[in-house]
Order: structure tokens, then sequence, then C-alpha cells
């Protein structure tokens, strides 16, 4: 499927604004994906994964999360020295905020009409990902490895608001996570069984943090090739 990207620049409602990019088919989309970059912003390959999902006919944008601290903001994947200063500046209430300029914008800015609306992301995104279907009407939400949903030493947890979740929520972890054990999973399932919120729990027994990502040392080829259709399975039963 042929598709078009752009950068576009949106006003956030605490007075910042902020880049975000876009990706979406020559048609009309069938539905919107907000795509919630990993700690190492807006690169290459989450670029590559917003198109991935024009592809399939999403109209897919990606925020910059760090742009209070940086526009365009990348850095690589084994210099996580870097990736700290924007990373300890982040906040509930900033993020929030993010969020709901790129659904603002995809809703009234975008050109399109109508659209169901979902949230992806991946690593630090996979939180935001879930703090999206806390804050926002969403259709539904997919959160691969996303650490700080259940206590951490980075983010306050957000458990303890999975009441206010809006949609289905999608989970996808590597069951070879030295940075999200199992009691974190766990918790995060009895959670939402407790709060009768309907959820997917998928674990790659055999894949680490980041699996999913070509860029990075963890990444396995199978473990990404069997989430990918059952991520777009996921996506297109909750926006259709």
């Amino acid at each position: 499927m042929s598709i078009r990207t752009e950068w576009v620049k949106l006003a956030v409602a605490d007075g910042t604004s902020m880049r975000a990019y876009v990706a979406r088919p020559e048609g009309k989309a069938s539905a919107a994906l907000v795509v919630m970059q990993e700690a190492f912003g807006v690169n290459p390959h989450i670029r590559d994964v917003t198109e991935r999902f024009a592809r399939e006919g999403y109209l897919a944008i990606a925020p910059e999360l760090f742009h209070r601290t940086g526009e365009g903001v990348e850095c690589g994947y084994t210099d996580f020295g870097s990736v700290m200063p924007h990373f300890q500046a982040l906040t509930n209430e900033g993020q929030e905020a993010d969020i709901r300029a790129a659904y603002d914008w995809v809703v009234n800015g975008s050109g399109e009409t109508g659209l169901a609306v979902a949230a992806i992301g991946y690593c630090m995104g996979g939180r935001a990902a879930f703090l999206a279907n806390l804050a926002l009407p969403l259709a539904c939400a997919v959160s691969y490895y996303g650490g700080g949903i259940a206590p951490s030493p980075y983010f306050p947890a957000l458990l303890g608001r999975e009441a206010e979740l809006h949609g289905p929520m999608m989970l996808v972890w590597g069951g070879l996570d030295q940075g999200i054990a199992l009691d974190k999973t766990r918790a995060i399932e009895d959670a939402l069984v407790a709060a009768k919120k309907p959820y997917v729990n998928i674990t790659f027994s055999y894949a680490d943090h980041g699996f999913f990502c070509d860029a990075r040392a963890q990444y396995n080829a199978t473990a990404a090739a069997e989430a990918w259709p059952l991520t777009l399975a996921f996506l297109k039963t909750h926006t259709a």
C-alpha cells in the first residue's frame, strides 16, 4: 500500500509545542493509531514502525514525548546515559497532555473523520500506551514490555487506576526480560481481572526486552514475526 509521511507541529495544552511523525495510506484510513516511542526517541525504528502501520491502512502518528527537553531527540540503543535527562523529566501530566494533543490532531486536524483511535507503544512507550487508554476514549491499546505500569524505580505505577481504562488492552512481554519481573506482569493481570477489564496477555518465553526492535541487540526475529499478526488482529478487531 502506498503511504505518505510528514512531520507535523502540534500545540500542547501546557503551552509547549511538539513535533509528531505522521504516516498515512494514500486512500482513506481504516482507523487511527498513536504510536508511542521507546526511550530512544522517534528514531528511524519508530518511524519505520509508524510507516508499517500506515501500510496496513492506519493513520499513524508518533509524538515526540521528549519535546520539553529537546526537539528531535534521538539516542543510540547503547547510550542510555544520554537518554536519562529526557527520561527523568517526563511526568504523567506532561505525557497525558502530549497524548491528548496527538489524539486531538487525529480527530480535528488530520482531515480524516469518524476514525476509531487506538494506541500502541514499546518500552517506555508501552507504559505511555497504557496511560493513553486511561486518559482518552480509545478503542483499544497495545503495550509492548511497558515498564512502569506496575511499580518501578523510574515512574509512579499506573496500577490503582485500571478502573479508568477505556478500551481493551493487549500486553506483550519478553519472558527473558530481567527488568520487568514476572511478579510485575502478574500484578498487572491481577489488577485487570479485579477491575473486570478486558485484556490479552502474551509472553514470548524465549524473547528479551525490546525483542520487536530490529535495531537492538535483543531483537528476536521469530518473536517479532509472531507478535506482528497478533497485534494487527487485536487492533482490527477493536477498531473496525
